[in-house]
């Protein structure tokens, strides 16, 4: 047998190409060519395999398997999951080609698959780059970079999806330090990003692999759980669906139904929003109703199922979405409706037609089989105009834009009308300000209200679907700080940034003078140098933020003095101020602020092997989410080289670690050592006479654990209280929330996340 050693693997290389060859044909199987151009598609993608699997000939996987095994997934991903065509088929193939090998070079990917391909994998390659980077100050500044490389062709980011989609199906072989970051990182950018080009499919399954490697025991709880109920499932689906297929068959049409189970993600988002269990999550699965229909008859036949399944279950009212007469941004189009069921349980229900099943499961690709049928399909186009838009003309900070970039892809949209009745989509939240900027920049920037349905409001009003609005702007109207946390959409927050750039570079060497005058008062060095050392010391983003504060008189001497360490305030306080011939270095100053270690030395390990320098002794528990002994916990290096520990489910850790991912460091909790950290409880229940006393005792006697605060309102004998207590590991908190359980007129206790006041574990 033709066996070989490689590295740790024992190969059989006869097993293996046969296995490539199997997954070769299941991408010719899964690809739907166009039949006037069989021959030559067929024989193009021939060649880009031959040429991948040379280039890819001598490399593995973590997993032990040939590398391209990998090229092959992602082009069945392309073909099969998104719908896409020959040149992103052979485009996936060749995607780490130029990265990979010395043999072929980018002209060399042109000269044999055209100008296409060539721009694609060039992309496709810059992107990788990005992700591969080791310097943790350049991961948000390689989103924006990756922005721009999806702005010129949408296909260099469906590529990357399924690139990153395949990447997630094996992640496990991974370090788990790696594992973490990419994890954190699709679940900030690739999945909002599969969402808003309407993969769904992609979007749920990104997040439900990025939960199982940052929460492991809430993702396998939450799957245990789902197949326990899965035959109990199906029976109430059958018995629920009999009457509706009766009629539907009826009246002659043709269908398929879907019984779709919700993701693991919605479930677990729908538990922490909700702060229930999971017996409690009414729509762990959806009925999903499939029309195949003429196009012409697509909304009448969508609404007559609709009439039906109503017919036989009371909707709720407040459930129902009419996505058909105006899709969603990304051109998604259903009936949603949620009914009361015969057993007393409310049920999902989706209709939709064939042709919008495809759209909502293909997203953007599907609008190229559909082109010209309906104006919706230029939804996406324009929102990728809006990218470019927002990239040729933003100067802001790449964290900035990414920000508002990741907020702007998971926002619901809002209707709106201008006085014409043209149709605006707006991210849900939006203001009077968005819409105007919106119009045109200088609308917005000079917007000092509107008539928001012929009724003056103020230019902060959030609009609502169906509002017609009509902008006001006076020339005298100027944009400021107060704005940016008034808007919701990219475009205006990038504007508004713009504008106040503008004004403070006008203002800018005013306040410089200024700043200068008061270094010379304190004897400190004005150097370029100096200045930028006092910038950290106040903790200023940007010189430009200083000088203008200095312009407006929030920045003064006193600041500045109080800025620098005692020691160096005793040394200006004898200087001869008559003598001008040694200044302070705040170099040196800068040094010597370093801030003291948390003297939790002993409770956490942390791994040395990183490219970062850091601080190992030097740590601090984050006051977002309170980890304690027993969370799962990650470390993130800060500039200082200090390190903040989080814990892994935390949000404000996931978002720095998806634009900061290498600097992730390993930890973990040592057996050794103890101490009490603080966390909160949320109770809620109904309110007696002795309740808050027995609470507080068992706490303290009982339990002997010591309370910061404990703080409960009463309402119509309903009460809610936050408890801070300290507690020495998660067994421990899980011991006082299973007594304080038992109580009588207790009926939930929860622990929250005290950065967004969210739960984050129910015990």
């Amino acid at each position: 047998m033709d066996k070989q050693k490689v590295g740790l693997y024992e190969v059989d290389k006869v097993r293996e190409r046969i296995e490539i060859l199997k997954k070769y044909r299941r991408l010719l199987t899964v690809w739907k060519p166009k039949a006037d151009h069989m021959k030559e598609d067929m024989a193009m993608i021939r060649k880009a395999f031959e040429v991948a699997a040379d280039a890819h000939k001598d490399m593995r996987r973590k997993s032990g398997e040939p590398y391209i095994m990998h090229p092959l997934e992602v082009a069945i991903i392309c073909a099969d999951e998104i719908g896409l065509g020959k040149t992103s088929i052979v485009a996936a193939l060749l995607h780490d080609v130029i990265e990979d090998t010395d043999i072929y070079k980018l002209s060399d990917i042109e000269r044999m698959f055209g100008p296409k391909v060539a721009m694609i994998c060039d992309g496709l390659t810059k992107i990788k780059k990005l992700f591969d980077a080791t310097e943790s100050s350049a991961q948000a500044l390689n989103y924006r970079k990756l922005l721009e490389t999806m702005a010129q062709d949408v296909r260099v980011i469906l590529i990357k999806l399924a690139d990153r989609l395949h990447n997630m199906r094996t992640l496990g072989s991974m370090r788990p330090e790696k594992r973490i970051k990419i994890a954190a990182e699709t679940n900030y950018f690739f999945a909002p990003m599969a969402h808003r080009l309407g993969l769904y499919a992609i979007k749920s399954e990104l997040e439900d692999l990025s939960l199982k490697y940052t929460e492991p025991m809430v993702f396998q709880d939450i799957v245990d759980k789902v197949n326990q109920s899965m035959e109990i499932r199906d029976i109430f689906a059958a018995q629920f669906l009999h009457p509706i297929k009766k009629v539907l068959t009826e009246r002659g049409y043709d269908y398929k139904i879907l019984v779709r189970t919700k993701s693991i993600f919605s479930i677990w988002q729908k538990m922490q929003r909700k702060h229930i269990p999971f017996d409690e999550v009414y729509d762990v699965f959806a009925i999903r109703i499939i029309l195949d229909v003429p196009l012409k008859l697509e909304r009448s036949a969508c609404w007559e199922c609709y009439a039906i399944v109503t017919d036989f279950y009371r909707p709720k009212p407040d459930r129902m979405r009419d996505w058909i007469s105006i899709p969603k941004a990304n051109g998604y189009q259903a009936l949603h409706t949620t009914v009361m069921s015969d057993m007393g349980k409310w049920v999902e229900v989706q209709i939709r037609t064939v042709r919008m099943d495809e759209i909502a499961e293909k997203g953007y690709a599907a609008h190229f089989k559909y082109k010209g049928i309906q104006a919706e399909e230029h939804n996406v186009e324009n929102w990728l105009n809006r990218i470019r838009d927002l990239l040729a003309k933003n100067e802001g900070d790449a964290v900035n834009l990414i920000d508002d970039f990741q907020g702007y892809l998971f926002n619901k949209e809002v209707f709106v009308f201008t006085p014409n009745g043209e149709l605006r989509i707006l991210p849900q939240g939006s203001t009077v300000l968005d819409f105007a900027y919106g119009i045109h920049s200088e609308v917005g920037n000079n917007c000092i209200g509107a008539n928001v349905n012929r009724q003056l409001v103020s230019k902060f009003q959030v609009l609502n679907s169906g509002d017609q609005i009509e902008i006001l702007t006076s020339k005298k109207q100027e944009p400021t700080e107060e704005w940016v946390k008034h808007v919701q959409t990219t475009r205006a927050r990038a504007k508004i940034r713009e504008a106040l750039k503008e004004k403070k570079k006008f203002y800018a060497e005013d306040g410089r003078n200024r700043i200068l005058e008061f270094l010379e008062q304190l004897n400190v060095d004005s150097s370029n140098v100096n200045i930028g050392n006092l910038q950290k010391l106040l903790k200023y983003s940007s010189s430009l933020d200083m000088f203008y504060d200095a312009y407006l008189g929030k920045l003064s001497l006193r600041e500045i003095k109080q800025a620098i360490p005692e020691t160096e305030k005793s040394w200006i306080s004898r200087i001869n101020p008559f003598s001008r011939s040694e200044k302070i270095d705040l170099s040196e100053t800068l040094k010597k602020n370093k801030p003291v270690k948390s003297g939790l030395e002993n409770l956490v390990s942390l791994n040395r092997k990183s490219n970062i320098d850091f601080d190992p002794s030097n740590f601090s528990v984050a006051t977002c989410c309170n980890p304690i002994p027993g969370d799962d916990v990650t470390g993130f290096i800060q500039p200082d080289g200090s390190i903040v520990i989080h814990r892994t489910s935390c949000s404000e850790a996931r978002n720095q670690m998806s634009k900061y991912g290498n600097n992730i460091v390993k930890t973990r909790w040592n057996s050794s050592g103890s101490i009490s950290c603080l966390t909160t409880l949320k109770v809620k229940g109904f309110d007696r006479q002795g309740l808050l006393v027995e609470v507080s005792q068992i706490i303290s006697n009982e339990m002997n654990i010591n309370m910061k605060s404990v703080q409960f309102d009463t309402d119509s004998g309903i009460f809610e209280g936050d408890i801070k207590v300290y507690v020495s590991s998660t067994d421990h908190l899980k011991s006082l929330i299973a007594r304080l359980a038992k109580v009588d007129g207790i009926q939930q206790v929860f622990r929250l996340q005290l950065n967004n006041d969210q739960l984050l574990m129910s015990m």
